[in-house]
C-alpha cells in the first residue's frame, strides 16, 4: 500500500447558523434546509465516486470536513461520507479525519457523536477568549463557553486545534501574548492564529470603508505576528507553517500539509476546490458554489465540477512555490525546474544573502524573517 500516491479528501458543508462579518468563505444560512441537505449528501457521494474513476487507487491520508459549520451535520451524514471515502480509496492506518466546529453549547454537545462517527480531530473556531473581542467579531459564544467547548473536545477526540484571530482594533501585544498563553494551557496540541484580513465584500470591509472599524497598521500587525512566534515557541509549539503551530510533528495537520506539499486532493461539496495529477498534468477543479447548483451539476454530469483546468508546468510550479514557501520543509529543486530556479539563480542567491530563504542540495525554504515578508519573497522568485 505504501507505493500508492497520497490523496486527501476535502468535503465542504456550506451551512452556518449565522454569517460572520469577516468571512468570505462559501457559506449560506442554515434555515431548515433539511431536504436540500439530504440531497447534498447524496450528490457528494456521487461526486466522490465519479472522481474515483479518474484517480484510480490512492492512499487516503486525510479527510477534512470544512465549511460552513460541519459540526451541525447529522452524524449519519458524516458517517456516510466518511465510509464512502474510505471504501473508494485505501486509508492509512492512522487516517486523519478532521472536522471544523464552533464552540457553542449546541455544537459541543455533538462532539462525542462526531467522534463515534469517525472524527478524530476537531478544529475549533474559537477566535478569541475575550468577551469584548468576541462581541466585535459577532461570534455567538462567549469566553466561558469557548473554554468549556475546548474541554469537551479534548475529552472527545484524539487531537484538537484552535483557530484564533489577532490584529484586532486596539489589540495590544501584552493582551495578545496573554491570550496565547491561555490557549497553551488548555491541553490542545495545535493552534492556528490568523491575522484579521479585511476581505472585499464582507461586512467588515464595509465597516472599514465607513470608518467604523480601524484595524492595526502594518507595523502593529507585524509586532503582533512576532509576539505569536515568540510566545507559542516558548510554550512548545513549533511554527511549521505561517499560521499554524503544533506540539510536535504528530500534531501537525496532515490534511493541510497535503496542500502545502503539492499533493493531490479531491474536493467535493459546493464551492470545493481540488488538485489532481492525471497523465502527468496537474488538474485544478472547482465545483458549483450554490448547494442546489451543485446538486444539479452532479445529477447532470456525475461530477460537481463547473471549472476544470489543466495547469501548465509553469502554473503548477508557481502554485507549488506559493504553497510550499508557507512551511518549514524545503521545496525540492525538481519541482521548480519549470520556473528555471536553481541554487545558482540570481534571485535565489540574493534572497539567500538577505536571509529571507535558506537553500541546500534538497531545495529552498523561507526563513522566519522571510515568512514575515512572504509576498515579497514569492514575487521575487516568481518574476525571476
Amino acid at each position: 500500500m505504501s507505493g500508492l500516491a497520497p490523496l486527501a479528501v476535502y468535503l465542504h458543508w456550506p451551512y452556518c447558523a449565522r454569517i460572520c462579518p469577516y468571512c468570505d468563505f462559501n457559506v449560506v444560512r442554515d434555515r431548515g434546509r433539511v431536504e436540500e441537505q439530504a440531497q447534498l449528501v447524496e450528490a457528494m457521494v456521487a461526486d466522490l465516486r465519479a472522481q474515483r474513476t479518474l484517480t484510480g487507487e490512492r492512499q487516503l491520508v486525510s479527510v477534512f470536513f470544512g465549511g460552513g459549520t460541519p459540526s451541525l451535520m447529522d452524524r449519519r451524514a458524516v458517517e456516510r461520507l466518511l465510509r464512502e471515502a474510505t471504501e473508494l480509496w485505501s486509508p492509512v492506518d492512522d487516517l486523519e479525519v478532521s472536522l471544523e466546529a464552533n464552540p457553542t453549547d449546541a455544537e459541543a454537545g455533538r462532539f462525542e457523536d462526531l467522534a463515534r462517527a469517525g472524527v478524530n480531530r476537531l478544529s475549533l473556531g474559537v477566535q478569541s477568549f475575550d468577551d469584548a473581542e468576541l462581541k466585535l467579531l459577532f461570534r455567538n459564544h462567549d469566553a466561558r463557553t469557548a473554554r468549556h467547548a475546548v474541554g469537551q473536545a479534548v475529552k472527545a477526540v484524539r487531537r484538537v486545534s484552535i483557530d484564533l484571530i489577532y490584529a484586532l482594533p486596539d489589540q495590544t501585544a501584552d493582551a495578545w501574548a496573554g491570550a496565547l498563553r491561555t490557549v497553551a494551557n488548555l491541553g490542545v496540541e495545535h493552534v492556528s492564529p490568523y491575522q484579521l484580513t479585511i476581505e472585499a465584500g464582507t461586512a467588515f470591509d464595509r465597516a472599514v470603508n465607513r470608518g467604523r472599524l480601524v484595524p492595526p497598521d502594518d507595523t502593529r500587525a507585524a509586532e503582533l505576528y512576532e509576539v505569536t512566534q515568540d510566545v507559542l515557541g516558548q510554550e512548545g509549539f513549533d511554527a511549521y507553517e505561517v499560521s499554524n503551530h503544533a506540539r510536535g510533528a504528530a500534531a501537525q495537520s496532515r490534511h493541510n500539509l497535503a496542500y502545502w506539499r503539492g499533493e493531490d486532493y479531491v474536493g467535493a461539496g459546493p464551492g470545493a476546490h481540488g488538485r489532481l495529477t492525471l497523465d502527468g498534468r496537474r488538474l485544478a477543479t472547482e465545483t458549483a458554489a450554490k448547494p442546489q447548483d451543485y446538486i444539479d451539476q452532479v445529477a447532470a454530469t456525475g461530477f460537481g465540477w463547473t471549472a476544470r483546468e489543466a495547469l501548465s508546468p509553469q502554473q503548477a510550479a508557481t502554485e507549488r512555490l506559493l504553497m510550499g514557501l508557507r512551511i518549514d520543509a524545503p521545496i525540492p529543486w525538481l519541482d521548480l525546474v519549470p520556473l528555471d530556479l536553481t541554487p545558482s539563480s540570481l534571485e535565489v542567491a540574493e534572497l539567500a544573502e538577505l536571509q529571507l530563504i535558506k537553500i541546500d542540495s534538497s531545495g529552498l525554504a523561507a526563513t522566519r524573517t522571510g515568512r514575515r515578508v512572504l509576498d515579497q519573497v514569492t514575487r521575487s522568485l516568481c518574476l525571476s
